[in-house]
């Protein structure tokens, strides 16, 4: 079935490309990480956001504290590496480069450790959204 068969809201988006060679990587929150935002808050004026996170100070100890966030939706794809992470419900985990997960809005949470060469993709909606530490 074709895209235009359905029924969607208009909206304003735009063809962004950003190049690998070309990345710019920002602090974020924690001193220890590093976030690349790809250019879907760009092209889509804040409604998703898109960013690779991947690990900067080798050697430092990784927890961020158990924490929610307020989103309608957030998706993590391990790139490289592996994490650890706490997930209420759940327990302790561990995901590997090519794993995916997808966290419900409210559902607290915790990164316990990442490799040194981690790097994560994330996506939500909205590309802002409210971080709530439990």
């Amino acid at each position: 079935m074709k895209a235009t068969q359905f029924k969607i809201a208009p909206q304003n988006h735009k063809l962004v490309v950003k190049r690998a060679d070309q990345a710019q990587w920002q602090p974020g929150l924690r001193e220890d990480l590093e976030y690349r935002d790809v250019g879907i808050r760009e092209a889509t004026n804040g409604e998703f956001g898109a960013q690779v996170i991947r690990v900067v100070r080798a050697g430092l100890e990784h927890k961020n504290g158990r924490h929610l966030h307020a989103t309608a939706f957030q998706m993590i794809y391990v790139l490289e590496g592996r994490a650890r992470f706490f997930f209420e419900g759940m327990g302790e985990t561990e995901v590997l480069k090519g794993d995916c997960f997808y966290q419900p809005d409210g559902l607290v949470h915790e990164a316990l450790w990442l490799s040194d060469d981690c790097q994560l993709l994330e996506i939500t909606l909205p590309a802002e959204f409210r971080t709530e530490v439990v």
